[in-house]
């Protein structure tokens, strides 16, 4: 149930990219480890390359009218859980910072389940030095 996206991360479960009309969130630069540019309804992504000796941080935006909850498990633990509001016309945006060793080295998967299939988000994963 999953097709892999050029980023070596996965689209999960049905979604798909959503018409183009501006990025919700910025490429994440040279500390990026995961870009979904833009998704519609539930999805997430796997991927790997994570390093436990950085802080990680997990950022979702999203529009359409309701929420977005996200989860991120990494090794076998939910490392994050929260809910992002989405409004109409106006992206909404929440993000949590993971101390060093939260996220495990090597893989992580990402969740966003979408409370209607019109929200449209985008997430970025992060390891600043």
């Amino acid at each position: 149930m999953a097709a892999l996206l050029a980023a070596g991360a996965m689209a999960v479960g049905g979604v798909t990219p959503a018409a183009a009309a501006g990025g919700l969130l910025p490429h994440p630069g040279p500390d990026g480890l995961v870009w979904v540019e833009e998704m519609v309804g539930d999805g997430g992504v796997a991927s790997g390359g994570a390093w436990d000796r950085l802080p990680t941080v997990l950022t979702v935006a999203c529009e359409g009218g309701g929420a977005a909850h996200v989860t991120m498990d990494s090794q076998g633990y939910r490392v994050a859980d929260f809910t992002v509001d989405c409004p109409t016309g106006t992206p909404g945006t929440g993000s949590v910072t993971l101390d060093p060793g939260v996220v495990r080295t090597g893989s992580f998967t990402i969740g966003v389940d979408a409370s209607d299939d019109t929200v449209r988000w985008a997430l970025t994963v992060t390891q600043p030095e």
